[in-house]
């Protein structure tokens, strides 16, 4: 750890030993950091980049405020910690209180990292959650990017992981919404659509998982699922593209040593995937239904879509973006015996390999808002737009067009305009929702 006594910037972001390791000697400092940090880091995302840097945050800031999420998994570190800062509060530590009010967290990785740490602090259920701000390792980033993070790694060395540092500071907290998802297969004992094998499920399990089978949730004969997600829900085409990644990066790792390569490797799939079509359908133009302006925090699901794979493929074009189809606070999907016995799924950047019926059985995917959470958004670059943003209302005049857009965009609609958020229980509720 670098000397604080030598460094201003440092000292804001510091956590004494005693508060993250209990029964450690208590720390009196002279003064209240202003933004206390915990680093959450995935060293196997960004090819070397994430082992690189945790060495330099080992090295500008207490050790035990910075974490892989290989060896000590989110959940546990917060769970700890909360359990401490009780403790600590009780015996009238006043600086564990004003710390626990500061804390700010930082996650590095890609959407399925980030994902994972935002169902934890969903899980806690905090009266006083902290926000997240988000360094991009992965390879889509998506999140990072929609809150001004960037799409590309922002560098490991030790002056650029204090600029980092420094935009976190500056950083505004913007409260975003929260989806619920439930997903039902049928499956009575003589069905022949298979549940999901565990290691197809998107890794944040902690979110998606199976219900137990005593939960007011499940229906007889089927298997439930539920979780939360953040950014996106998607089938389909780029489902499909991002499941081919996976699976290729599984079977041979040795190819995926860098960021940039996996990003352009990831672009390349995606443009060789050009022969499957799927349609959207007749949709009215969306002045005719009554579309609002996207926000973060409004507590509707954008829900976009592409007219063939072609019309996908503007994902790999600046400003490329989908079809606006519709607006909902809950929105259901029912899957049929078709031709199909698998369709491809992604949630936050983690797809699978869904099953689908062969016989007289169905799968049903339910999403519904629940809450709101709280990101950081950088100090610059920030495309997500807030309902209370005032600067937002300029755009309340331009967004009656069938394919807007945010100027500038590098990916498509259904990923510009965010939705973020999870939620531990299903609300079932009878507003405004769509049923396709």
């Amino acid at each position: 750890m670098e000397n604080l006594n030598s460094d201003c910037l440092l000292k804001e972001f510091y956590i004494p030993s005693y508060i993250m390791v209990p029964d450690s000697p208590v720390e009196h400092l002279s003064y209240v950091p202003s933004y206390p940090v915990i680093v959450f880091i995935n060293t196997k995302s960004g090819g070397q980049l994430g082992g690189q840097l945790l060495v330099t945050c080992h090295e500008l800031l207490n050790t035990v405020q910075v974490f892989d999420v290989g060896k000590d998994a989110p959940d546990k570190v917060l769970h700890n910690l909360y359990r401490n800062f009780k403790r600590l509060k009780s015996n009238g530590d006043n600086l564990a209180a004003e710390i626990e009010g500061r804390l700010r967290l930082i996650v590095a990785g890609g959407d399925g990292t980030i994902s994972w740490l935002l169902g934890v602090i969903s899980d806690l259920n905090l009266a006083q959650p902290p926000p997240v701000a988000t360094m991009p390792l992965g390879t889509g980033n998506n999140i990072p990017y929609s809150f001004g993070w960037g799409k590309k790694n922002p560098g490991i060395d030790r002056e650029s992981v204090k600029s980092f540092l420094d935009r976190v500071m500056k950083a505004r907290e913007m409260k975003v919404d929260s989806w619920h998802i439930i997903m039902r297969m049928h499956a009575p004992e003589d069905c022949s659509c298979d549940p999901i094998a565990l290691p197809e499920l998107p890794h944040s399990l902690h979110m998606f998982r199976r219900v137990s089978p005593t939960n007011v949730l499940n229906m007889e004969d089927y298997h439930t699922f539920r979780g939360g997600f953040w950014n996106y829900f998607s089938m389909g085409m780029d489902a499909q593209v991002s499941y081919a990644f996976h699976s290729e990066r599984k079977l041979h790792p040795e190819k995926f040593k860098n960021q940039l390569g996996n990003q352009e490797y990831s672009s390349a799939c995606r443009g060789q995937d050009h022969e499957e079509t799927w349609s959207v359908g007749k949709i009215a133009h969306s002045s005719q239904r009554d579309l609002t302006p996207p926000f973060v925090d409004d507590g509707l699901l954008e829900i976009v879509g592409f007219k063939d794979a072609w019309h996908g493929l503007v994902l790999l074009t600046p400003g490329g973006h989908g079809t606006r189809l519709a607006q909902a606070h809950r929105i259901k999907f029912e899957f049929h015996k078709g031709a199909a016995d698998h369709a491809y799924m992604r949630m936050d950047g983690e797809p699978w390999k869904q099953p689908l019926p062969r016989d007289d059985g169905k799968v049903i995917v339910e999403i519904s808002h629940r809450g709101q959470i709280k990101m950081l958004a950088a100090p610059d670059n920030c495309i997500a737009k807030s309902i209370q943003d005032t600067t937002s209302s300029s755009s309340v005049a331009s967004h009656h067009t069938e394919e807007s857009c945010i100027e500038g965009s590098e990916d498509s609609e259904s990923e510009e305009r965010k939705k973020f958020g999870a939620a531990v229980s299903f609300r079932s509720s009878d507003d405004r929702g769509i049923i396709l």
